[in-house]
């Protein structure tokens, strides 16, 4: 959604890189770039006037004046003013102090209310409430059977007395959606209402007639995140029309340039609280100010990534698996196992989109293929138990009739065994050099638990003694012959800790040395 924003800020920023100081013309240039990448991504001009004016007052004060790097402090000031546009602090839903809390869902026809209050309702449901879908959205043909049918997928009860299509009366229907909660001890209600095509008096008396009805704790404006510009005046008219309390952006995973997301809160003063990421009903979580505008800024989203990875693995199985890696009992159905853990995360694009300096990289991520994925998950499980956990036993009339059950080429099963071998192999290297950083032997700091690099009872390697060739007496030639023993490969640990000195030495991509 916000990169074609995040590459025209990196581009201002690069002129900022290197400099001692700060003149008046270095932060107008910077700041001309910053305006021209917000009207580029659809920010409302008010909003984008008020952004660069914070900026440069705070740019030319003492706070960088005083700053050991400037550049820096223009980037912090930046971030700190993108927290300030999209909220400040995350807002929680406000709970009734005796359930049920209603929840009324307001916004135009095609914002995605209702597949939206099905991933409410689910995300609810996981942090521990009993929510009910109330399906008032008796004007837009089959809204009623679509809420049904997301609710089934979600798991959660959806109350529906009347069958839509132009029938029936929604406000009746969502006051008898409240006293049927109050009845089945549902502690959440969350009430689909209709939306039209555009704004209207029809629409704004129903929304207010609804509200009146039920008195909901919280009223969510729903707004599509890619409308651009006419974000403002939609907002503006459903806060006077309705005067919700929240806002929900849904299809926050589109490619348009996302500047709803920072006008809304600005020109409205409603907190946005919610945000839809996807099409899956999982794709939906708190929306974090702080964590969008690292995210915009390329700063990565390392908090997000940590909750999800909290979500798919407990502490338990990482303790198991680390345990397996470490005495080289990793199998094939433990990568499966892990690969189907991750994949409860979310795509593989996204989670490497949250991490830092991840945008100059985003061509990379586009083309990548996740239906790659699923080939390695079918190979696998075509695989019997006893291949999976030998993977040796693999032979060539096996791997046709593997890559016949996974509907892949056989091709693709040599790889994926080569590749399972190799990293056995490095697996086991890691876990014979040692890799506990209170051990006295060869291993990598901060890579603890994969074995102390000398156990009792173990074989030790014998050391291949070698004579020191005599220092010479000419100071040039002794100069020499000590940069030639700098430059020449270590016999000691070499990439990874390996004992091994023929192991092959590892250097990180030039685009990774360039970040450090």
């Amino acid at each position: 959604m916000f990169d074609s924003l995040q590459s025209r800020l990196q581009t201002a920023f690069k002129s900022l890189r290197g400099k001692g100081r700060l003149t008046d013309a270095d932060i107008d240039a910077v700041a001309r770039e910053i305006r021209l990448a917000l009207l580029e991504a659809d920010v409302a001009a008010p909003v984008v006037r008020q952004f660069i004016d914070s900026i440069k007052e705070r740019a030319r004060g003492e706070e960088v004046s005083k700053a050991l790097n400037p550049a820096q402090q223009v980037i912090k000031i930046v971030n700190e003013e993108l927290v300030n546009i999209l909220g400040g602090e995350t807002r929680r839903i406000q709970f009734a102090k005796n359930p049920p809390t209603v929840i009324m869902l307001a916004g135009l026809q095609g914002a995605g209310k209702t597949t939206l209050a099905g991933k409410l309702g689910l995300w609810l449901k996981s942090q521990g409430n009993s929510p009910l879908l109330v399906a008032a959205d008796l004007h837009r043909p089959n809204a009623v059977t679509q809420l049904q049918v997301v609710g089934e997928q979600a798991g959660v009860t959806v109350f529906a007395p009347e069958p839509g299509n132009g029938v029936g009366d929604p406000i009746e229907v969502a006051r008898a959606g409240v006293a049927h909660a109050e009845r089945t001890l549902h502690d959440v209600v969350i009430v689909d209402t209709a939306g039209r095509l555009g704004i209207d008096d029809e629409l704004m008396q129903q929304a207010a007639d609804i509200r009146a009805a039920v008195n909901p704790d919280e009223v969510l404006f729903v707004i599509d995140a890619m409308i651009g510009q006419d974000a403002v005046n939609t907002a503006q008219a459903f806060l006077e029309g309705v005067n919700f309390t929240g806002v929900v952006l849904s299809k926050l995973d589109g490619d348009a340039r996302g500047g709803a997301a920072l006008s809304v809160r600005s020109v409205t003063g409603r907190p946005i609280m919610f945000a839809s990421t996807g099409e899956k009903l999982q794709d939906f979580d708190v929306f974090h100010p702080d964590r969008m505008a690292s995210r915009i800024l390329d700063m990565g989203d390392v908090l997000t990534l940590i909750e999800q990875a909290e979500k798919a693995f407990t502490a338990e199985e990482a303790a198991k698996t680390a345990e397996r890696l470490q005495e080289g009992q990793f199998t094939l159905g433990d990568f499966l196992s892990q690969m189907e853990a991750l994949s409860k995360m979310g795509s593989m694009t996204k989670m490497l989109g949250m991490l830092p300096g991840m945008g100059q990289f985003k061509d990379q991520l586009a083309n990548f293929d996740e239906r790659e994925i699923d080939k390695i998950k079918a190979i696998i499980r075509s695989m019997t138990p006893s291949e999976r956990d030998n993977p040796k036993m693999i032979d060539g009339s096996r791997r046709a009739r593997i890559s016949k059950g996974s509907g892949t080429q056989v091709s693709d099963v040599n790889q994926l065994v080569d590749r399972f071998f190799d990293a056995a192999k490095m697996m086991k290297k890691m876990a014979k050099s040692g890799f506990d950083p209170a051990a006295a032997g060869p291993g990598m700091p901060g890579m603890p638990g994969l074995g102390a690099s000398k156990r009792a009872g173990a074989k030790q390697p014998k050391q291949n003694k070698k004579k020191n060739k005599r220092a010479s007496g000419n100071p040039a030639k002794r100069a020499a012959q000590e940069l030639a023993t700098q430059t020449t490969k270590p016999s000691g640990p070499g990439a990874f800790g390996f004992s091994d000195p023929s192991a092959p030495d590892f250097e990180l991509p030039k685009e990774l040395r360039d970040l450090m």
